[in-house]
């Protein structure tokens, strides 16, 4: 099972994302977790030790060197488009349980798209990890679909866009649609997140009523604190839980 994750920042993406980690891992599947938000921290909402530590491989300048042929933050000139990336995700995951994760970071250099070593790289990792590896595979995305191309977006099983009850949240989850429909991504999902009661799961529905919805998680102080505190909302006690083991059952 391959599945990306995206939405506004925010609406609290990567606490889904971690829980939704950390729940195969308990039902025993072996997960590689992709952390491709730059702006996010996956590996402390899964619980990993020493998380801030993680390099991540966007900024491994030696590396990019070694599988492109090309110095990172160059544009033009000569490097590899196909670039060995298979012993990756065993050699460079930081490891909990049976979750190897790893950490792709941003290309500061160039518009959308750009065409550079460290780029090429992550492209292909994310490639190989969706199309070649047997692990479930858990995609942290920004708020958009950056790191997947037309030959990755076939081999998702679900891009999962998490909503929160607002305006914004729900003209973000418009635009990604867009984005995925123009890579021929068309298996789509909501979770609903941050859901106060009926009213706000009622909001949702009817103005993402051309979405398939899966599941809505609760608004929960145990859930924020949790992250106040430095600790992965699967080691607190809230129903957000029960209603992410329900979402893996339909997925």
């Amino acid at each position: 099972m391959k599945i990306a994750v995206s939405g506004k920042g925010g609406v609290g993406k990567t606490t889904f994302s971690s829980l939704l980690i950390r729940s195969l891992n308990e039902d025993g599947k072996h997960v590689l977790a992709i952390d491709a938000d730059p702006d996010a921290n996956l590996a402390a909402a899964v619980g990993i030790e020493n998380a801030e530590s993680i390099t991540p491989i966007a900024e491994m300048k030696d590396l990019i060197f070694e599988r492109t042929g090309a110095q990172p933050g160059t544009i033009g000139g000569f490097f590899s488009l196909n670039p060995k990336v298979d012993d990756l995700p065993d050699a460079l995951s930081a490891r909990l349980g049976n979750i190897k994760l790893m950490r792709l970071g941003g290309v500061k250099k160039g518009g959308a798209g750009c065409i550079c070593p460290e780029s090429t790289l992550l492209k292909a990792l994310v490639m190989h990890v969706v199309l070649a590896r047997d692990e479930v595979v858990i995609m942290d995305m920004e708020a958009g679909i950056e790191h997947l191309g037309r030959g990755t977006a076939q081999a998702v099983d679900k891009l999962i866009i998490v909503v929160e009850p607002g305006r914004r949240s729900i003209e973000t989850a418009g635009h990604i649609k867009q984005l995925a429909s123009e890579i021929h991504l068309h298996n789509i999902a909501v979770v609903g997140n941050k859901i106060r009661g009926q009213k706000d799961e009622d909001f949702l529905r009817k103005h993402l009523a051309g979405f398939e919805f899966i599941g809505f998680l609760p608004y929960d102080d145990a859930l924020i604190e949790a992250d106040i505190d430095g600790l992965s909302p699967f080691d607190v006690e809230s129903s957000a839980k029960t209603e992410v083991q329900a979402m893996i059952e339909k997925l």
